[in-house]
């Protein structure tokens, strides 16, 4: 099935009833500290991917995606070439946290700060919480929808809207649908490649000369504690503030699915100048407590250290989430601000109305007696399948549908929440869906770092700089030849 790259690779296939995995598991081992530790795995959620769907350049580039290179820039940091050393940073995904509260039987808050803990412990430099880059995903969408909207008349594409948050689903678009679909999808990043900008972008303009990051160990304790003085007596001497490098950090994403590995990869989220990509791997929640289970460690013996926030010595308070009940909620964002600045309706709450499934649902507002908006959400490749039929068909009746290639939403990612046949673990999802709930909805526009933000480092709401940032464009990716002629 699949191209050799410089080991055997595999590449099975498992149809289910609602939902179609594959997946691509490296066979090849190095032996090392972290032998017992899986290897990179790619599981594209209900996805059409074959061989098809991934070259041999990115198979490559995914088996590098685990935990062994988080080691190897670990080890990286220790070794005296201080050329070589970076900045480790750690982001943490909204729905990823549920997780680990549910797992070891803690409130979200403590998860956090012990998750934070562990990280740290191991040699990251800094862990951050994505909500604020689910912020501005959120904001970019909104505002987008208006505009699409104001201008359906006129342009043909511009409505319906697809949400362009799940690479599983955007993937499947470009790769299968194509110009169905591609011009109809927002360019609003999403949540995990905004955070990318963020870190390399933002909050490495604001780092300064820093000898502690990259000190090196010595065997020697004494020679190693009399450099160690020398060096932050000349840091503090010389140091002047200067802007970290985009190459100078390595920055991973802690998320619920395997999808996301393949999104980091995109050729869009590369700056050949520093030659960096905006994330640089990404590890699912499951491949932590993988590292966890390596290493002996349990979430509850670990102390709890306070997250990180790309804001000077500030951490962050307590987590937060946004309207939604299994994702980042940008249906019920876009639906509020939509219905506002289109129609001067304050929508306070959201009715869904479910049609063929739990996980197809629709809703509407009503102006006058007519339908003035008509939204949805499909959650799962067969859902996904019925609208992509209602739209060949031209019986379309959506203006935006938030679009997830995981049946039950994010918290039910691949990478997390599974029993060890691959299966839901369905008492776990419960738990979890129970925290995530309770955790308090703050809305994107209350943010005021956000808001300070786009006038200081993206030079106001409508500057070229906040297009260059915070979007990106879909098209359809040309097929080879041998492609499967896969037809619904």
């Amino acid at each position: 099935f699949f191209p050799q790259i410089s080991c055997q690779w595999y590449c099975s296939q498992k149809y289910e009833t609602l939902d179609l995995t594959v997946y691509i598991q490296c066979n090849c081992r190095i032996k090392n500290e972290f032998d017992t530790l899986a290897n990179a795995k790619i599981l594209l959620s209900d996805c059409l991917a074959c061989d098809n769907c991934m070259t041999s350049e990115e198979g490559a580039r995914v088996f590098q995606q685990n935990q062994k290179e988080l080691f190897r820039i670990l080890n990286l940091n220790k070794k005296c070439d201080t050329s070589k050393h970076k900045v480790l940073a750690v982001s943490i995904c909204p729905q990823s946290l549920p997780y680990f509260a549910a797992k070891f039987n803690l409130c979200v808050n403590d998860a956090a700060k012990r998750l934070c803990g562990f990280l740290k412990s191991l040699g990251v430099h800094y862990v951050f919480d994505t909500t604020i880059a689910a912020d501005f995903s959120i904001l970019e969408s909104q505002r987008e929808f208006v505009q699409r909207y104001q201008r359906r008349n006129q342009e043909e594409h511009a409505l319906p809207m697809f949400a362009s948050a799940c690479p599983g689903w955007i993937r499947y678009a470009e790769r299968v649908l194509t110009n169905l679909v591609t011009s109809h999808i927002c360019t609003a990043k999403s949540p995990q490649q905004i955070m990318g900008s963020l870190v390399k972008g933002y909050f490495a303009r604001q780092q300064v000369g820093n000898s502690d990051l990259f000190l090196p160990l010595y065997s020697s304790k004494k020679m190693g504690y009399c450099l160690l003085l020398f060096m932050e007596f000349t840091c503090a001497l010389f140091c002047v503030p200067q802007n970290l490098s985009p190459d100078k950090i390595f920055h991973v994403i802690v998320a619920p699915c395997y999808d996301k590995k393949l999104e980091a990869l995109r050729e869009d989220f590369y700056t050949a100048l520093y030659n960096s990509q905006e994330v640089d791997c990404v590890l699912t929640s499951g491949e932590i407590v993988q590292i966890m289970e390596q290493k002996n460690v349990s979430m509850k013996d670990v102390t709890e250290v306070a997250v990180d926030s790309l804001f000077d010595e500030i951490k962050e308070g307590d987590v937060v989430r946004h309207d939604g009940k299994r994702s980042d909620g940008y249906l019920e964002h876009i639906f509020k601000h939509a219905a506002k600045e289109l129609f001067g309706m304050d929508v306070k709450e959201i009715t869904y109305k479910a049609l063929k499934n739990k996980d197809f649902q629709e809703v509407t507002l009503e102006k006058d007696g007519e339908t003035v908006l008509r939204f949805a959400a499909a959650y799962g490749f067969r859902n996904i399948q019925n609208m992509v039929l209602k739209l060949k068909k031209g019986k379309f009746l959506y203006h935006f549908v938030e679009v997830l290639a995981c049946p039950g939403g994010c918290l039910n990612g691949k990478g997390q929440a599974q029993t060890e046949d691959g299966k839901p673990d369905k008492a776990l999802l419960n738990q979890m869906e129970e925290v995530y709930a309770a955790i308090p909805v703050r809305l994107p526009e209350t943010n005021m770092h956000v808001q300070q933000m786009y006038q200081d480092w993206l030079e106001g709401m409508d500057s070229k700089k906040v297009q260059e940032t915070l979007h990106t464009k879909y098209s359809a990716v040309n097929q080879t030849a041998n492609n499967l002629d896969i037809k619904w």
